[in-house]
């Protein structure tokens, strides 16, 4: 049998709505060739059974061999699109302008090329009012082939002004091209190795940063432009664990759709994914009130009908609101309140298996980890940690680590000593082989190593010695990583105060906001 989970046809199937499903049936009803019915008849097939296998497919569609049904598929997977498109057309403004410039250039192969200017002097209109140069640099291009080509008794000025006009947009779309390289790279490099861990490696941020600053224009920016400097500049300063820069660049980037609000719904996701970082910005900062805020405003967003338009929306939303939602509970010590969202978000993890990316799923199940480590409840905290640690190391090597070393903590706090020794060997070496050794990480080792040996009335003495001995690292930046990670100050003093975490975090909580 084929493997079902990675057959785009399927995938595609299983993404439709009834609305798009019953207009895909309208759309090929209208092609009401033997060909048609056969591909509509194959699409029944597979929307009610996708576990068959290809032999019980062909069987059910009357088909002769495999080829046949290879080439059915895959004209099936074009109709399908097809039938999406015309119903997308009034959703989405970029497909209805691709559409617009078709038609523009169906009208010029007619030879009505007046109604095909017409045509390309609003649609030009239209895409810069939605910044689109790359359709406006297509519509200047076929406006020079009409004029050079043809004598339309235009302006006559008009090969001047189509000049410069062609040249302004090739200058800017240089300029997007360079900051969203620039974007790309820095969380590419974000997402494969986490923050920096020391001088050294700040040092050759600035100098990569400094040389690719010096190609790029920063005055008279645009709307792309500037989304993609506030990217570059939020990737920069989480990279950095500069918070207060992180957050600034976030509420530019977020600024940016209040004031052109119409971008909402043609950058829908970029929107989405500026409000995630602003939510995760308030959240390193503690800055609990606006957190709230920002957070209620978009819940609001994804009831809205631009947040409900499609699948990938609405799961991104999901995961982004829930993300914020346990970043919440793990800093006010709410615990509970985390652990009763969690079935709901592994149902929807699984449900949205196709379409979550791999980066995001690592992330909530270490969240999901650190709710059940803070309520603890320490073994179901090692089940989601190993889902992390069995996975491939390439992604996240910051998060590997730290999933290694809760893991780690977690089964201290068990009692299982029988295999302490073992793991402390293990994590030391893979986070030393990832170069994620800090100073608060090496002495959490060496204090773990050796607690081993203390009769339990001096370990409440040792966990103070440690406690103290760490505490002055808290305001380093090069080790503010391991806190944002692992809450280890109130983990310790949980063990000292004899109380639980979240109570210890609860009682920090409180006090920071009668400040």
């Amino acid at each position: 049998m084929p493997n079902r989970q990675n057959d785009s046809l399927l995938q595609l199937i299983n993404s439709l709505q009834k609305a798009e499903k019953r207009n895909f049936k309208l759309f090929s009803n209208r092609n009401s060739g033997t060909h048609s019915l056969k591909v509509v008849q194959l699409f029944d097939v597979l929307d009610k059974n996708s576990q068959l296998s290809d032999n019980a497919v062909l069987k059910k569609c009357g088909l002769a061999n495999k080829n046949q049904l290879a080439n059915l598929k895959a004209h099936l997977y074009r109709q399908i699109l097809a039938s999406l498109r015309i119903i997308k057309a009034n959703e989405s403004i970029e497909i209805e302008m691709h559409e617009q410039l078709d038609n523009a250039r169906i009208l010029y192969n007619k030879g009505l090329l007046i109604q095909s200017l017409k045509l390309l002097d609003r649609l030009k209109e239209q895409a810069k009012d939605f910044h689109q140069d790359a359709i406006t640099a297509q519509v200047i291009s076929l406006e020079k082939k009409i004029e050079t080509l043809h004598i339309t008794r235009s302006s006559a000025d008009r090969a001047e002004v189509l000049s410069q006009e062609a040249l302004l947009v090739s200058e800017r779309r240089k300029n997007i091209s360079l900051l969203s390289n620039l974007a790309l790279q820095l969380y590419s490099w974000y997402v494969k190795n986490g923050h920096i861990k020391s001088a050294e490696e700040e040092a050759r941020l600035d100098s990569f940063l400094e040389a690719k600053f010096s190609e790029i224009r920063m005055e008279n920016l645009d709307f792309y432009e500037k989304l993609n400097l506030y990217q570059s500049k939020v990737w920069s300063a989480f990279i950095r664990q500069d918070f207060l820069s992180y957050y600034k660049y976030t509420q530019k980037w977020v600024d940016l759709f209040s004031i052109e609000e119409k971008m909402i719904k043609l950058e829908t996701m970029h929107y989405v994914k500026g409000m995630h970082n602003l939510l995760n910005a308030l959240f390193d900062l503690r800055h609990y009130k606006k957190n709230y805020e920002v957070l209620e405003t978009f819940k609001e967003f994804a009831d809205s009908e631009i947040g409900k338009q499609d699948e990938h929306i609405r799961m991104q939303i999901f995961v982004y609101l829930h993300s914020a939602k346990f970043n919440r509970y793990i800093s006010t010590g709410s615990f509970y309140k985390g652990i009763k969202l969690i079935p709901k978000v592994v149902e929807k993890l699984q449900e949205y298996e196709a379409i979550v990316d791999e980066h995001r799923r690592l992330v909530l199940n270490y969240k999901i980890a650190t709710i059940y480590f803070g309520n603890g409840d320490y073994e179901t905290c090692i089940d989601f940690l190993r889902l992390i640690i069995n996975d491939k190391p390439g992604l996240r090597a910051d998060l590997q680590s730290y999933a290694r070393l809760l893991h780690l903590i977690a089964h201290y706090e068990l009692g299982n000593y029988e295999i302490i020794e073992s793991l402390i060997k293990s994590v030391y070496r893979f986070m030393a082989k990832m170069e994620h050794l800090t100073i608060v990480e090496k002495e959490m080792f060496k204090f773990l190593r050796n607690s081993f040996d203390l009769n339990p009335r001096n370990l409440s003495a040792a966990f103070v010695q440690f406690y103290d001995k760490i505490k002055q690292f808290e305001n380093s930046r090069f080790e503010v990583r391991t806190y944002a990670y692992l809450d280890v100050h109130s983990w310790l003093e949980s063990k000292i105060y004899n109380k639980s975490m979240a109570e210890i975090i609860k009682e920090k909580y409180l006090k920071s906001k009668r400040k």
